[in-house]
Protein backbone atom coordinates (compact mmCIF):
# COMPACT_ATOMS: atom_id res chain seq x y z
CA UNK A 1 0.00 0.00 0.00
CA UNK A 2 1.36 3.42 -0.96
CA UNK A 3 1.08 5.74 2.05
CA UNK A 4 0.93 9.20 0.54
CA UNK A 5 2.01 12.18 2.62
CA UNK A 6 -0.99 14.49 2.94
CA UNK A 7 -0.03 18.04 3.98
CA UNK A 8 -1.63 19.67 7.00
CA UNK A 9 -2.67 23.29 6.72
CA UNK A 10 -1.72 25.33 9.79
CA UNK A 11 -2.46 28.84 8.53
CA UNK A 12 -5.28 30.63 6.75
CA UNK A 13 -8.98 30.94 7.30
CA UNK A 14 -10.96 28.45 9.42
CA UNK A 15 -12.80 25.72 7.56
CA UNK A 16 -16.53 26.01 6.95
CA UNK A 17 -19.02 23.21 6.35
CA UNK A 18 -18.51 19.60 7.38
CA UNK A 19 -17.52 17.09 4.71
CA UNK A 20 -19.78 14.14 4.00
CA UNK A 21 -17.65 11.66 5.99
CA UNK A 22 -18.47 13.55 9.20
CA UNK A 23 -22.25 13.37 8.82
CA UNK A 24 -23.93 11.19 11.48
CA UNK A 25 -27.57 10.38 12.14
CA UNK A 26 -29.33 11.81 15.16
CA UNK A 27 -29.76 9.26 18.00
CA UNK A 28 -33.25 7.78 17.88
CA UNK A 29 -32.97 4.16 19.06
CA UNK A 30 -34.92 2.64 21.94
CA UNK A 31 -31.60 1.73 23.59
CA UNK A 32 -30.61 5.40 23.48
CA UNK A 33 -33.86 6.56 25.07
CA UNK A 34 -33.72 3.88 27.78
CA UNK A 35 -30.14 4.77 28.67
CA UNK A 36 -31.01 8.46 28.89
CA UNK A 37 -33.79 7.64 31.34
CA UNK A 38 -31.60 5.37 33.45
CA UNK A 39 -28.90 8.07 33.73
CA UNK A 40 -31.56 10.52 34.90
CA UNK A 41 -32.99 8.06 37.41
CA UNK A 42 -29.56 7.34 38.92
CA UNK A 43 -28.44 11.00 38.73
CA UNK A 44 -25.37 10.15 36.69
CA UNK A 45 -23.56 12.14 34.00
CA UNK A 46 -21.95 10.95 30.78
CA UNK A 47 -19.25 12.67 28.80
CA UNK A 48 -21.18 11.52 25.74
CA UNK A 49 -23.84 14.14 26.47
CA UNK A 50 -21.81 16.85 28.18
CA UNK A 51 -19.12 16.95 25.47
CA UNK A 52 -21.63 16.59 22.59
CA UNK A 53 -19.92 13.48 21.23
CA UNK A 54 -20.90 12.68 17.61
CA UNK A 55 -20.92 8.95 18.37
CA UNK A 56 -23.55 9.07 21.11
CA UNK A 57 -26.21 7.36 18.99
CA UNK A 58 -23.91 4.52 17.92
CA UNK A 59 -22.45 3.84 21.36
CA UNK A 60 -25.69 4.15 23.31
CA UNK A 61 -27.51 1.89 20.86
CA UNK A 62 -24.96 -0.77 21.87
CA UNK A 63 -25.49 -0.08 25.58
CA UNK A 64 -22.08 1.55 25.97
CA UNK A 65 -21.42 4.85 27.74
CA UNK A 66 -18.54 6.78 29.26
CA UNK A 67 -19.46 7.90 32.75
CA UNK A 68 -18.37 11.36 33.90
CA UNK A 69 -17.84 11.57 37.65
CA UNK A 70 -17.19 14.51 39.98
CA UNK A 71 -20.02 16.60 38.55
CA UNK A 72 -20.48 18.28 35.18
CA UNK A 73 -18.84 21.65 35.84
CA UNK A 74 -15.11 21.93 35.10
CA UNK A 75 -12.60 24.27 36.75
CA UNK A 76 -10.78 24.83 33.44
CA UNK A 77 -11.70 26.42 30.13
CA UNK A 78 -10.27 24.47 27.22
CA UNK A 79 -10.90 25.99 23.80
CA UNK A 80 -12.09 22.69 22.28
CA UNK A 81 -14.37 21.39 25.03
CA UNK A 82 -18.13 21.79 25.41
CA UNK A 83 -18.27 20.92 29.13
CA UNK A 84 -19.44 23.81 31.32
CA UNK A 85 -16.85 25.83 33.25
CA UNK A 86 -17.40 27.36 36.68
CA UNK A 87 -17.56 26.49 40.36
CA UNK A 88 -18.28 22.76 40.76
CA UNK A 89 -20.70 21.28 43.25
CA UNK A 90 -19.39 19.34 46.27
CA UNK A 91 -18.33 15.75 45.58
CA UNK A 92 -21.31 13.37 45.62
CA UNK A 93 -20.38 10.59 48.04
CA UNK A 94 -23.13 8.31 46.72
CA UNK A 95 -22.06 8.55 43.09
CA UNK A 96 -19.72 5.54 43.18
CA UNK A 97 -22.45 3.21 44.38
CA UNK A 98 -24.99 4.48 41.83
CA UNK A 99 -22.47 4.14 39.02
CA UNK A 100 -21.79 0.53 39.98
CA UNK A 101 -25.56 -0.03 39.91
CA UNK A 102 -25.76 1.39 36.38
CA UNK A 103 -22.92 -0.84 35.15
CA UNK A 104 -24.66 -3.87 36.66
CA UNK A 105 -27.98 -2.97 35.03
CA UNK A 106 -26.32 -2.50 31.65
CA UNK A 107 -24.32 -5.70 31.97
CA UNK A 108 -21.19 -3.92 30.78
CA UNK A 109 -17.97 -5.87 30.39
CA UNK A 110 -15.90 -2.72 29.81
CA UNK A 111 -16.58 0.59 31.54
CA UNK A 112 -14.90 3.95 30.96
CA UNK A 113 -14.76 6.46 33.81
CA UNK A 114 -13.74 10.06 33.17
CA UNK A 115 -14.29 13.39 34.92
CA UNK A 116 -14.12 17.12 34.72
CA UNK A 117 -10.99 18.81 36.04
CA UNK A 118 -11.37 19.46 39.77
CA UNK A 119 -8.53 21.85 40.56
CA UNK A 120 -10.59 22.95 43.59
CA UNK A 121 -10.02 19.62 45.36
CA UNK A 122 -6.77 18.95 47.27
CA UNK A 123 -6.30 15.62 45.45
CA UNK A 124 -7.86 16.68 42.14
CA UNK A 125 -10.53 14.00 42.61
CA UNK A 126 -8.12 11.06 42.80
CA UNK A 127 -9.75 9.64 45.92
CA UNK A 128 -13.14 9.66 44.24
CA UNK A 129 -11.74 7.79 41.23
CA UNK A 130 -10.37 5.16 43.62
CA UNK A 131 -13.75 4.87 45.36
CA UNK A 132 -15.51 4.33 42.03
CA UNK A 133 -13.02 1.63 41.04
CA UNK A 134 -13.45 -0.17 44.39
CA UNK A 135 -17.26 -0.13 44.13
CA UNK A 136 -17.10 -1.50 40.60
CA UNK A 137 -14.75 -4.29 41.65
CA UNK A 138 -17.08 -5.29 44.48
CA UNK A 139 -20.20 -5.25 42.29
CA UNK A 140 -18.74 -6.48 38.98
CA UNK A 141 -15.42 -8.27 39.63
CA UNK A 142 -14.85 -9.21 36.01
CA UNK A 143 -15.53 -5.80 34.45
CA UNK A 144 -12.65 -4.13 32.59
CA UNK A 145 -12.17 -0.68 34.11
CA UNK A 146 -10.73 2.14 32.03
CA UNK A 147 -10.10 5.52 33.65
CA UNK A 148 -9.60 8.71 31.65
CA UNK A 149 -8.19 11.09 34.24
CA UNK A 150 -7.24 14.76 34.53
CA UNK A 151 -3.55 15.67 34.68
CA UNK A 152 -3.49 16.31 38.48
CA UNK A 153 -1.34 19.34 37.75
CA UNK A 154 -0.02 21.10 40.86
CA UNK A 155 -1.31 18.24 43.01
CA UNK A 156 0.83 15.89 45.14
CA UNK A 157 2.42 12.98 43.22
CA UNK A 158 0.50 10.65 45.52
CA UNK A 159 -2.71 11.52 43.63
CA UNK A 160 -1.66 9.40 40.69
CA UNK A 161 -0.59 6.63 43.07
CA UNK A 162 -4.10 6.68 44.57
CA UNK A 163 -5.71 6.02 41.19
CA UNK A 164 -3.20 3.43 39.96
CA UNK A 165 -3.16 1.58 43.30
CA UNK A 166 -6.95 1.14 43.04
CA UNK A 167 -6.29 -1.21 40.12
CA UNK A 168 -7.75 0.09 36.86
CA UNK A 169 -7.04 -2.12 33.85
CA UNK A 170 -6.43 0.86 31.56
CA UNK A 171 -5.03 4.26 32.50
CA UNK A 172 -5.95 6.89 29.90
CA UNK A 173 -4.99 10.53 29.73
CA UNK A 174 -5.29 12.54 26.52
CA UNK A 175 -2.57 14.87 25.25
CA UNK A 176 -5.24 16.34 22.92
CA UNK A 177 -2.91 18.41 20.70
CA UNK A 178 0.69 19.33 19.89
CA UNK A 179 2.84 21.32 22.35
CA UNK A 180 2.80 24.54 20.30
CA UNK A 181 -1.00 24.80 20.52
CA UNK A 182 -1.37 24.19 24.26
CA UNK A 183 -1.49 27.90 25.14
CA UNK A 184 -4.45 28.52 22.82
CA UNK A 185 -6.19 25.13 22.96
CA UNK A 186 -5.49 23.79 26.45
CA UNK A 187 -4.27 26.82 28.46
CA UNK A 188 -4.74 25.28 31.90
CA UNK A 189 -2.52 22.29 31.10
CA UNK A 190 1.11 21.63 30.26
CA UNK A 191 2.17 19.16 27.55
CA UNK A 192 5.08 17.62 29.42
CA UNK A 193 3.05 17.35 32.64
CA UNK A 194 0.52 15.21 30.77
CA UNK A 195 3.24 13.19 29.07
CA UNK A 196 5.01 12.53 32.35
CA UNK A 197 1.71 11.44 33.97
CA UNK A 198 1.36 8.65 31.41
CA UNK A 199 4.97 7.61 31.89
CA UNK A 200 4.63 7.54 35.69
CA UNK A 201 1.45 5.46 35.53
CA UNK A 202 3.36 2.78 33.63
CA UNK A 203 6.27 3.01 36.07
CA UNK A 204 3.94 2.60 39.06
CA UNK A 205 2.27 -0.48 37.52
CA UNK A 206 3.98 -2.00 34.48
CA UNK A 207 0.94 -4.25 33.99
CA UNK A 208 -1.51 -1.37 33.49
CA UNK A 209 -2.36 -0.59 29.87
CA UNK A 210 -1.71 3.08 29.13
CA UNK A 211 -3.64 5.01 26.52
CA UNK A 212 -3.77 8.52 25.09
CA UNK A 213 -5.49 10.43 22.33
CA UNK A 214 -5.03 13.48 20.14
CA UNK A 215 -7.26 15.58 17.90
CA UNK A 216 -6.27 16.99 14.52
CA UNK A 217 -7.69 19.97 12.70
CA UNK A 218 -6.64 22.60 15.24
CA UNK A 219 -3.78 24.02 13.18
CA UNK A 220 -1.00 21.52 13.80
CA UNK A 221 1.80 20.68 11.38
CA UNK A 222 2.35 17.11 10.23
CA UNK A 223 5.83 16.91 11.76
CA UNK A 224 4.41 18.10 15.09
CA UNK A 225 1.87 15.28 15.08
CA UNK A 226 4.58 12.73 14.38
CA UNK A 227 6.68 14.14 17.23
CA UNK A 228 3.73 13.61 19.59
CA UNK A 229 3.57 9.99 18.45
CA UNK A 230 7.28 9.62 19.19
CA UNK A 231 6.87 11.21 22.62
CA UNK A 232 3.99 8.90 23.52
CA UNK A 233 5.91 5.81 22.51
CA UNK A 234 8.92 7.01 24.50
CA UNK A 235 6.57 7.26 27.50
CA UNK A 236 5.50 3.62 26.98
CA UNK A 237 1.92 4.32 25.89
CA UNK A 238 0.18 1.19 24.53
CA UNK A 239 -3.01 2.46 22.84
CA UNK A 240 -3.43 5.59 20.71
CA UNK A 241 -6.59 7.25 19.40
CA UNK A 242 -6.60 9.95 16.72
CA UNK A 243 -9.75 11.83 15.72
CA UNK A 244 -10.99 14.94 13.96
CA UNK A 245 -11.66 18.03 16.08
CA UNK A 246 -15.22 19.27 15.69
CA UNK A 247 -16.13 22.76 16.87
CA UNK A 248 -18.91 22.59 19.49
CA UNK A 249 -19.97 26.24 18.97
CA UNK A 250 -18.86 29.57 17.53
CA UNK A 251 -17.25 30.38 20.88
CA UNK A 252 -14.81 27.49 20.57
CA UNK A 253 -11.55 27.10 18.65
CA UNK A 254 -12.18 27.07 14.88
CA UNK A 255 -11.57 24.02 12.74
CA UNK A 256 -8.51 24.76 10.63
CA UNK A 257 -8.83 21.66 8.49
CA UNK A 258 -11.05 18.62 8.06
CA UNK A 259 -8.66 15.74 7.55
CA UNK A 260 -9.53 13.26 4.82
CA UNK A 261 -10.10 9.60 5.83
CA UNK A 262 -6.96 8.69 3.87
CA UNK A 263 -4.90 10.97 6.11
CA UNK A 264 -6.14 9.10 9.19
CA UNK A 265 -5.20 5.82 7.52
CA UNK A 266 -1.69 7.16 6.99
CA UNK A 267 -1.37 8.25 10.63
CA UNK A 268 -2.54 4.82 11.78
CA UNK A 269 0.12 3.19 9.60
CA UNK A 270 2.86 5.49 10.90
CA UNK A 271 1.77 5.01 14.51
CA UNK A 272 1.77 1.23 14.19
CA UNK A 273 5.26 1.37 12.71
CA UNK A 274 6.35 3.21 15.86
CA UNK A 275 5.22 0.27 17.98
CA UNK A 276 1.85 1.16 19.49
CA UNK A 277 0.00 -1.99 20.49
CA UNK A 278 -3.29 -0.70 19.08
CA UNK A 279 -4.22 2.42 17.10
CA UNK A 280 -7.72 3.73 16.38
CA UNK A 281 -7.55 6.54 13.82
CA UNK A 282 -10.45 8.08 11.92
CA UNK A 283 -12.57 11.22 11.57
CA UNK A 284 -15.12 10.15 14.19
CA UNK A 285 -12.74 8.34 16.54
CA UNK A 286 -12.90 9.59 20.13
CA UNK A 287 -10.95 8.47 23.17
CA UNK A 288 -13.55 5.99 24.41
CA UNK A 289 -15.23 5.10 21.09
CA UNK A 290 -15.40 1.28 20.89
CA UNK A 291 -12.98 1.19 23.83
CA UNK A 292 -13.91 -2.41 24.58
CA UNK A 293 -13.09 -3.59 21.05
CA UNK A 294 -9.79 -1.70 21.00
CA UNK A 295 -8.72 -3.26 24.30
CA UNK A 296 -9.70 -6.77 23.23
CA UNK A 297 -7.79 -6.35 19.97
CA UNK A 298 -4.73 -5.26 21.95
CA UNK A 299 -5.02 -8.35 24.16
CA UNK A 300 -5.49 -10.59 21.13
CA UNK A 301 -2.40 -9.14 19.49
CA UNK A 302 -0.33 -9.68 22.62
CA UNK A 303 -1.57 -13.25 23.02
CA UNK A 304 -0.42 -14.04 19.47
CA UNK A 305 2.88 -12.18 19.74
Amino acid sequence: MDHQVIPIRSEGEPMVGKPKWLKVRAPMSAEYRNLVQMMRDLKLNTVCEEASCPNIGDCWKQGSATFMILGKVCTRTCAFCNVATGRPDPVDSGEAERLAEAVARLGLKHVVITSVDRDDLPDGGAGHYAAVIRHLRLRQPEVVIEVLTPDFQRKPPSCLNTVVDAGPDIFNHNLETVPRLYRSVRPGARYFTSLRLLQRAKELDPAVVTKSGIMVGLGEERDEVLQVLDDLREAGVDILTIGQYLRPSEKHHPVMRYWEPEAFDELKYLAEKRGFGMVASGPLVRSSFHADRVFQMLKLGRDHA
